[in-house]
């Protein structure tokens, strides 16, 4: 099991940014692959972006490419979430999350992870 601890969440304008980070501890933190999911409010809990536990490959889905940027520090061990041009839709709650494999094909399907975090609150304003 790899426990999760998310910081960096704030409130900023749109168009600004904000770079979160996730801290992972426990025997395994280090060979897991990494992601980050969002949940607004009233809405159900959606992918935004998964690196591989070497930091090879990475993923995200199509609303925040070329916006944000996934990267994973096996030495700490942690992963960061640098976000940029932020919009007033990235408003959401960013849930860190950990399972010992990442592959393309189940990525962003939230079913197949088995260790989360807490969350930290991302709120963009007009």
């Amino acid at each position: 099991q790899v426990q999760l601890v998310e910081s960096g969440g704030g409130l900023v304008q749109a168009g600004g940014s904000l770079r979160l980070s996730c801290a992972a501890s426990g025997r395994m933190a280090s060979t897991y692959g990494m992601a980050w999911f969002r949940q607004a409010p009233g809405k159900e809990r959606t992918f935004v972006a998964a690196i591989t536990r070497d930091g090879g490959y990475t993923y995200y889905t199509d609303a925040v490419k070329g916006r944000f940027t996934i990267s994973k520090d096996n030495a700490k061990p942690s992963v960061d979430l640098q976000m940029n041009s932020l919009k007033p839709e990235d408003t959401a709650v960013y849930i860190c999350a950990a399972k010992p494999l990442i592959q393309r094909q189940t990525a962003g399907d939230k079913r197949t992870y088995r260790d989360w975090g807490q969350g930290t609150q991302v709120t963009v304003s007009s």
